[in-house]
């Protein structure tokens, strides 16, 4: 990959680096049972009844203790702000969560917090411990967050990164790579993935649904809306987190009608079900009810084709969205992303505003989103959309330099790295091999170094 301007930093990333990045997850059935106070995956319901049941070991037990008050945490952060306008004066790259009023909650507890489930994590993960080490950075070395040394994605695949004994790994998330290439293993127990959809609703929520909120007893609830997603559903591709994450949103925020129309081929490659998928889109269309689209970007490159071919042109209801994920995988043309956004809304007649992406892995257990969808004026319709990346509260990203492995200046470009108070049964800081630009607390996407393996969720470049 050329990075525009800076081919000294591209000779550096290609020299040096051997990061990848994934995504994978777990299973799901149609059920209307919850496991209080996220719900996750219903497939999974009765088992992590069974399982947390089990009396914890003495290394589970304190990271158990973590996770729960962890989402005590998440819960407790008002979101309430987020999607409104920015104060005059904020600067561009500042955090939607940089700009809550928390009184002592999230943002002002992270650093300790990160420090926290770093020493749980170095005293319960043997291959972590070791590279902690390696690099002479152990909780006693270690005074900030920031020092807190990342593990890369490739690591996932070579190692069990895991603090849970072979008894206790539940779930495992893998990456989607194509045939023949490593995946990258990230385990769970039911307390991670509890926290994971604890995690997962409310800043989702928050960007996609920002808009679409009622009143329900003086308390602002998110009203339920038509999902169709374009992956399988969960039970048929039980380790793929991206198809665990989109379970878990259709019981917790969508409607009865909401439906998954992705099938597994028989090489094992995503494909559509386009007659499912068009009499979806259909009952939006005469019900005159909003639908939300979720999908990989070859996901949407297939719908694309499919609605070419038939000579078919939708003009979705008022309201409807897209949230676009991940990448090509080698099945389909690779589009640039504003050429993507571009022919979705002429297909499919929905605002460019409305199109959010979102940014995530199977090593990681929380999500980055470029765009909040919110009420705007008539003015304000139709104006451009300055994508930048922003992870939840409980998360931090820092692009920093491979060549320095110190954060950079803003509008620089470097590799981003992630801190992640929910990774609590692996590692919190995660090394990506994806290429950014710092803006703010946040950053804008490039895309991947080239010369990692492609992965199927990994994003295209921008």
């Amino acid at each position: 990959m050329r990075i525009p301007g800076d081919g000294r930093l591209t000779r550096i990333v290609k020299g040096r680096l051997f990061f990848a990045r994934s995504r994978g997850h777990l299973s799901y059935r149609r059920l209307a049972s919850a496991l209080a106070p996220a719900r996750i995956s219903p497939y999974h319901t009765g088992r992590l009844l069974r399982q947390t049941s089990r009396p914890k070991n003495r290394v589970l037990a304190p990271l158990s203790n973590f996770a729960q008050r962890l989402a005590a945490l998440i819960r407790g952060v008002d979101l309430g702000t987020l999607g409104v306008r920015r104060p005059a004066g904020a600067p561009l790259g500042t955090s939607p969560a940089g700009l809550l009023s928390c009184d002592g909650g999230l943002p002002e507890s992270f650093p300790a917090l990160a420090l926290e489930l770093f020493a749980l994590q170095f005293a319960a993960n043997d291959p972590y411990r070791r590279l902690c080490i390696a690099r002479r950075r152990t909780p006693e070395q270690v005074s900030c967050w920031t020092e807190i040394p990342a593990a890369p994605t490739e690591a996932f695949k070579d190692m069990d990164l895991t603090c849970l004994t072979p008894d206790e790994r539940r779930f495992v998330f893998h990456s989607s790579g194509t045939t023949g290439q490593r995946a990258s293993r990230h385990f769970h127990c039911p307390e991670s993935l509890t926290l994971y959809a604890t995690s997962l609703q409310p800043w989702f929520q928050r960007h996609l649904l920002g808009d679409v909120e009622a009143s329900l007893n003086g308390q602002s609830i998110a009203l339920s809306m038509d999902q169709i997603a374009l992956t399988p559903a969960p039970a048929t591709v039980p380790n793929s987190s991206l198809a665990h994450m989109l379970g878990v949103l259709e019981v917790n925020l969508g409607s009865r009608d909401s439906v998954f129309v992705g099938r597994l081929g028989s090489d094992q490659f995503w494909t559509l079900d386009f007659d499912a998928l068009h009499s979806a889109l259909q009952r939006s269309v005469h019900a005159n009810r909003p639908v939300l689209l979720m999908g990989t970007a070859f996901n949407f490159v297939d719908l694309i084709d499919q609605l070419e071919l038939m000579k078919i042109q939708f003009r979705l209801p008022p309201g409807s969205r897209i949230m676009e994920t991940g990448g090509y995988k080698g099945r389909s043309r690779a589009l640039p992303k504003e050429e993507l956004h571009a022919r979705l809304i002429g297909h499919l007649g929905i605002r460019e505003d409305h199109i959010v992406s979102e940014y995530g892995m199977s090593e990681l257990s929380s999500q980055a989103y470029d765009h909040s969808i919110r009420k705007c004026s008539e003015k304000e319709t139709g104006a451009r959309v300055r994508r930048i990346f922003f992870f939840p509260p409980w998360a931090r990203v820092r692009v920093i330099s491979p060549e320095t492995q110190a954060e950079v200046a803003e509008g620089e470009t470097g590799l981003i790295q992630v801190t992640d108070l929910a990774n609590v049964a692996s590692v919190l800081a995660v090394q990506t091999s994806d290429l950014g630009i710092r803006r703010g607390s946040g950053f804008e996407l490039l895309g991947r170094v080239s010369t990692v393996e492609p992965r199927g969720c990994s994003l295209m470049t921008a």
